[in-house]
């Protein structure tokens, strides 16, 4: 990042600046927080100088972000010793409608419901900054209380305060678009690879920046479902499972429809409901019970965005995203790569589901030179922006007026290529709040071509498995051009 390049982004978000030295500050990765945490964290302890104290951050790290093993410590000191405690973790509201009462969990520690209480003069206090989402972060204040439950006295743990962790507004996300207008879209490539923890400085080239910015394209569009393919070290488990509070990544091993849908034993909704995307990672391991169950409700899910099942039914936003890895000498688009896929996902019918393709290959594997030193964007900030954005049509209604769909093109090639192409418009380009604001050349440079490549990856290879395949080719997608 050029001297120019940081005078210019220290004038244009200097409130969302922090310094990152991931080379020097990797006690953050043995303190098992996320980046939006840590970078929260900097801009919080940092001073007009991008400087900050170390020794201030551990101790507030010691103070409200214990690790999931003091626990019982925790316990100890909220029951006999009668102390309030504070923490900064995520928690979740639950309104039990039968009996009208209010819980609570803490999923960091296994906090279950029946082991909590939020009273009724609290629930007054906090109830609109816990209704926000299925799980909130912020400070919660605990303490020990003892209530009659029938004619039993019970100990539980008790809700006393709450302090939503939202460091940022509304307003910020027109500013945001505003200030893209002041970079080029070299600079601004720069800037989110920055905000993302990546030196832009340590790419050959512009191919493997914008392969690595494909990745954030289920951060910023609803339901988005992408495959990456990829060889081991290249960040795949750090970009999509620690980079955002928004977001959930698995890690191989076994699936299940109450897992990821509904849990009808319990009546609970599953991850797909909670997070923006649901990435799973480490593909060839993962298997599920019954097969045909698993792609039916996959299938229905990624095509309409709906669960029915169970008797109950409901609508979700989420992504989905399939991570594996791929061996140097398999790494090319035209290779049989759905070959390395688990059973679950040998289906043509389901992987016509997924809208593109991310050729993992071309990330660099991750070394010292690619860890971001210098100032950026503060990733909670720039996450944030990119939930915020997920809701913002318009970007959709410029795709629609912009690309020229040809006759008999198929719906779901049409489909995908526009919601990629959305996501790419929203990444690069937030500021275009009109079609004619983006020339037609970076408009096919950067938004079109790159979509119609990523879901003809996916057309390719389904060809080598479903003779249906073996000769769609692509639609002609072209730019309407203004007269």
């Amino acid at each position: 990042m050029t001297d120019e390049l940081k005078g210019k982004l220290k004038n244009a978000f200097s409130d969302m600046i922090v310094y990152k030295d991931l080379k020097k500050s990797n006690f953050f990765s043995t303190c098992n927080l996320p980046s939006f945490m840590r970078d929260y964290l900097l801009r919080k302890f940092q001073n007009l100088d991008y400087e900050y104290d170390m020794e201030s951050i551990k101790n507030f790290i010691k103070k409200y972000l214990p690790q999931k093993d003091e626990w019982d410590t925790i316990k100890d000191r909220l029951i006999f010793d009668y102390e309030s405690i504070k923490l900064l973790t995520q928690i979740k509201a639950d309104i039990d409608i039968n009996s009208g009462t209010i819980t609570f969990t803490l999923p960091k520690f296994n906090l279950k419901k029946s082991e909590t209480t939020i009273k009724s003069d609290v629930w007054e206090r906090v109830r609109d900054k816990l209704t926000t989402g299925s799980e909130v972060w912020g400070v919660v204040e605990l303490k020990y209380v003892n209530e009659i439950v029938g004619k039993k006295e019970r100990g539980l743990i008790a809700l006393k305060s709450f302090i939503s962790f939202c460091p940022y507004n509304e307003s910020d996300l027109d500013q945001y678009k505003d200030l893209r207008e002041y970079f080029n879209i070299d600079e601004w490539i720069d800037i989110i690879l920055g905000a993302i923890d990546y030196n832009p400085d340590g790419y050959e080239d512009q191919i493997n920046k914008l392969t690595m910015i494909k990745r954030l394209l289920p951060f910023v569009e609803k339901r988005i479902n992408i495959m990456e393919l990829a060889p081991k070290g290249t960040g795949k488990s750090y970009l999509f499972g620690r980079l955002s509070r928004f977001t959930y990544l698995l890690s191989g091993g076994k699936i299940s429809r109450s897992n990821l849908f509904y849990n009808k034993s319990k009546s609970l909704e599953g991850l797909i409901f909670h997070y923006d995307f649901l990435g799973i990672d480490e593909i060839q391991t993962i298997t599920c019970d019954d097969v045909g169950d698993m792609r039916s409700v996959l299938k229905t899910y990624m095509e309409e965005g709906a669960y029915r099942g169970d008797k109950w039914s409901g609508s979700a936003a989420a992504g989905v995203v399939l991570l594996g890895n791929v061996d140097e000498s398999e790494m090319s688009a035209k290779g049989k790569l759905f070959d390395k896929l688990p059973t679950l996902f040998k289906e043509s019918a389901l992987l016509d589901r997924f809208h593109g393709f991310i050729e993992g290959w071309l990330i660099p594997r991750m070394d010292e030179d690619l860890k971001m030193t210098g100032i950026a964007l503060n990733t909670e900030y720039f996450t944030h922006i990119l939930h915020k954005l997920r809701d913002d049509v318009s970007y959709r209604m410029i795709i629609d007026e912009l690309i020229v769909v040809p006759a008999k093109a198929d719906t779901r090639d049409t489909e995908a290529v526009k919601r990629l192409a959305t996501g790419f418009l929203k990444l690069l380009f937030p500021h275009v709040r009109r079609s004619e604001q983006i020339s037609e050349k970076d408009f096919k440079k950067y938004c079109l071509d790159p979509a119609v490549s990523m879901r003809g990856i996916i057309l390719t290879q389904l060809g080598y498995i479903d003779t249906e395949f073996r000769d769609k080719k692509m639609p002609k997608f072209k730019v309407k051009v203004e007269k």
